[in-house]
């Protein structure tokens, strides 16, 4: 494309379109009816200045003419609390069951990593040693020792609160720093894994790993599967940045970034969720059959939200994306 012969064809509908922009609200019938055309062509323009012949200058003014006519077109919208109810009806679950795939193999490979490391620190007692000395050991490990005291250490509603802020801090980690190509969320998983592995392994050597699953459960199930979405959805993330298929990858990461902070959004709520069991039922008085049971509830509620909500959400075109309308248009993909 000879970029100053496709300028000087189209500077004057370009101009035309400016000066309707800055006296839209006094437009006749027909004047607006020749906004709408002269945004669509210069929509077009704008298409083919990216995809063939690039310049920022130009590219500028004509995405500000663009995104004002669309505005001017379509008119200003205001998220309500009907956009909220949909997202959480729809749009949530629908990206919960796309990205079943990616946080479901996290969750497996990550509990296996867990279970070994707990029985390889179980079953050998020098590599007890090496995390801490005997002492401190024993006051881990010890009934009242701080593994049980840990849940009830605090006030419940500060101490909910704070478990929560920690949670939704690490799905947000994983899920924004998923686009460095997946490394920190690795880590984090790592991380994470390698702590709950350490209280399997301390307690199960001493013949205390009852007691332990009893504390982590209830609101572990969901807590961690949490972590897991946060982490499947940040590496799928990554992997757009290697592999976008079809779509540019620019095109492709806004479509999952947005996807991303609508996850991270959704999470936190899940997330509290398993806080508030964390803080209320977890150091509770109830039995641990009892406990276990509202974690495994609360569980098997999340899992038919995915699988059951989410699978009719999908099938009916959600992505968990932003409305189609609330999106900037994306440009063809150069052959």
């Amino acid at each position: 494309m000879d970029l100053d012969v496709f300028v000087a064809a189209h500077r004057a509908e370009w101009t035309r379109l400016d000066e309707l922009l800055r006296r839209r609200r006094r437009l006749t019938g027909a004047e607006a009816d020749e906004l709408v055309a002269l945004y669509q062509r210069t929509a077009t323009h704008l298409s083919l200045v990216q995809s063939s012949a690039p310049d920022p200058q130009l590219i500028g003014r004509l995405t500000q003419l663009v995104a004002g006519a669309r505005s001017a077109v379509t008119g200003a919208r205001k998220a309500s609390w009907r956009d909220a109810t949909r997202f959480l009806a729809a749009g949530f679950p629908a990206a919960l069951y796309r990205t079943r795939r990616w946080w479901t193999t996290t969750a497996v490979l990550s509990l296996v990593l867990a279970a070994v490391v707990g029985w390889w620190i179980g079953t050998h007692p020098e590599v007890q040693s090496s995390i801490a000395a005997p002492d401190e050991l024993r006051e881990l490990t010890r009934p009242g020792g701080q593994y049980e005291t840990y849940y009830s250490s605090h006030a419940a509603t500060s101490f909910a609160a704070q478990v929560w802020t920690n949670n939704a801090q690490v799905a947000a980690v994983c899920l924004v720093l998923g686009a460095f190509l997946g490394i920190p969320v690795l880590w984090v998983i790592l991380q994470n894994m390698l702590n709950l592995g350490i209280g399997i392994g301390l307690m199960s050597s001493v013949g205390r790993l009852d007691t332990f699953l009893g504390l982590i459960l209830p609101h572990g199930l969901l807590e961690l599967t949490a972590v897991f979405v946060a982490a499947g959805t940040g590496l799928r993330l990554g992997w757009t940045v290697i592999d976008p298929g079809p779509r540019s990858r620019r095109s492709a990461l806004a479509r999952e970034g947005r996807a991303a902070i609508g996850m991270a959004i959704g999470l936190a709520v899940v997330l509290f969720v398993s806080g508030a069991i964390e803080g209320f039922v977890t150091p509770s008085g109830l039995p641990p059959w009892a406990r276990i049971g509202i974690g495994v509830a609360a569980e098997a509620a999340f899992l038919v939200y995915v699988f059951v909500v989410g699978r009719r959400a999908a099938r009916a075109g959600e992505t968990g994306d932003v409305a189609e309308s609330d999106r900037s248009a994306e440009l063809p993909a150069a052959a």
